[in-house]
């Protein structure tokens, strides 16, 4: 599956994503700005990401436990989910999605 991820300098990468990864784990594997500091544990927001408007049905609304983790950064938009609360599926393959300022490594 096909995942494009604009990072936070507003570069565009078309990335390929293997069924049932974590969407974080695609990004931090093709060597992106992104922290992913718990590894998927859902236990910090280093994966921050604003999933694109069209895509929103799709991947669906966040847990109550994401949504108390969003609550710890301060970027937080509508459209804010934390990537590795995506799971990589043939219904996402085409995926958009934009990295927060809050999930770079260096910011």
């Amino acid at each position: 599956m096909k995942i494009t991820v604009t990072d936070q300098a507003g570069d565009v990468h078309e990335l390929e994503g293997l069924e049932g990864w974590r969407v974080m784990e695609v990004i931090r594997d093709w060597g992106l700005n992104i922290k992913a500091e718990c590894g998927g544990a859902l236990s910090c927001a280093t994966c921050h990401c604003y999933v694109d408007p069209d895509w929103l049905d799709a991947v669906g609304a966040p847990s109550d436990e994401e949504e108390d983790m969003l609550d710890s950064v301060g970027d937080v938009k509508p459209n804010s989910r934390l990537s590795c609360q995506i799971l990589c599926s043939d219904a996402l393959d085409g995926l958009k999605l934009t990295l927060a300022q809050s999930a770079a490594k260096d910011g």
